[in-house]
């Protein structure tokens, strides 16, 4: 399997998460100590300034850092889990409209990663969290809804390739919602409208589907240059790795 992964934006976004982090408990530690200043009745606009301010950074910080901080992180665990059913693809990290992407002879599969824990459980595109405690406020992202999110990527995905590979009519674009909390298995996701599961069923599920027929070369090619197209920069640099050797 090929694997194309933006190093340089998760490297940014890796030093973004820890400074709003950083920052962010600065600001709430800083709305906390203005309680004890004298007059602190004068002090109290800017204290829950501090404090909001504090909050939304914190939670940018949480954000960023489920995704390019934590490790191991959610395009690593997708590589282990893929690299042995999918070794004819091909996948993008951190490169298109969608997150994770991964072209095979079949199709195209978007995945949404999602780290959060509690109790998690979905009918249709209907979705609910619990036991999270005073973590639904403070420590923990919000679950959304990531059925959308799964449509959305699909729609993204596909706008793409109209741009930019205007000779493939239809091409299959499948979305997994894949849970990448190794803690987390108290998920009840059967019945979602959108595939979802724990990150270690990955592997299993994709064995037990029916295997479609592979798409016409010429539209894989037309799919896998429009897609490469972002990846310019990361090609090159292997072909270059690969000639110095």
């Amino acid at each position: 399997m090929v694997i194309l992964r933006d190093d340089k934006r998760i490297a940014r976004l890796r030093r973004v998460s820890q400074i709003t982090s950083f920052v962010g408990m600065g600001a709430l530690l800083a709305g906390l100590f203005l309680v004890f200043l004298p007059n602190t009745a004068n002090l109290f606009f800017y204290q829950l300034l501090a404090l909001f301010f504090g909050w939304m950074l914190s939670q940018i910080g949480i954000f960023l850092g489920n995704r390019y901080l934590r490790e191991p992180r959610p395009d690593e665990l997708l590589d282990e889990t893929l690299k042995k059913i999918a070794r004819n693809g091909r996948l993008y990290h951190y490169l298109l409209p969608a997150a994770h992407v991964l072209l095979i002879p079949t199709g195209i599969i978007v995945f949404v990663t999602k780290y959060q824990a509690g109790n998690i459980s979905v009918e249709g595109d209907k979705w609910t969290q619990s036991g999270l405690g005073l973590r639904r406020f403070f420590g923990q992202e919000r679950l959304g809804n990531p059925s959308r999110e799964a449509a959305l990527s699909i729609e993204a995905v596909a706008s793409y390739l109209n741009k930019n590979a205007p000779s493939v009519e239809e091409v299959p674009i499948a979305a997994m919602i894949v849970f990448t909390n190794k803690g987390n298995k108290n998920l009840d996701v059967k019945n979602a409208n959108i595939p979802a599961m724990h990150y270690t069923k990955v592997k299993g599920y994709l064995r037990q589907q029916k295997q479609e027929s592979p798409m016409p070369e010429a539209v894989y090619q037309a799919i896998k240059t429009a897609f490469d197209k972002k990846a310019a920069h990361l090609l090159e640099q292997t072909a270059m790795s690969d000639g110095e050797e």
